[in-house]
């Protein structure tokens, strides 16, 4: 697979002033910069429960928010109707 990422000319130039100061080609840098993003995203899906979602899980997870206090009772308001006559 290959990614296009257009930098402008200044992170291009920041870019390859770390790597150089690394002993590293700008490839390298990204490539460990990669690695570590990878890594992380293996232990995000290691921790994941397995098999099918329940509503247990979605409850056990809006408890576990940091984000209590939001309200997430939908708002109820009649609709719209019209009169009619029979």
């Amino acid at each position: 697979m290959t990614i296009t990422l257009p930098l402008q000319p200044q992170e291009e130039a920041k870019l390859k002033a770390v790597a150089r100061a690394k002993g590293l080609s700008a490839d390298a840098l990204v490539r460990q910069a990669l690695n570590g993003i990878l890594a992380d995203a293996s232990e995000i899906s290691d921790s994941a429960p397995s098999g099918p979602a329940t509503g247990a899980l979605l409850v056990a997870a809006m408890q576990a928010s940091p984000y209590k206090e939001m309200d997430l009772e939908a708002v109820r308001t009649p609709l719209p109707t019209r009169d009619i006559a029979f």
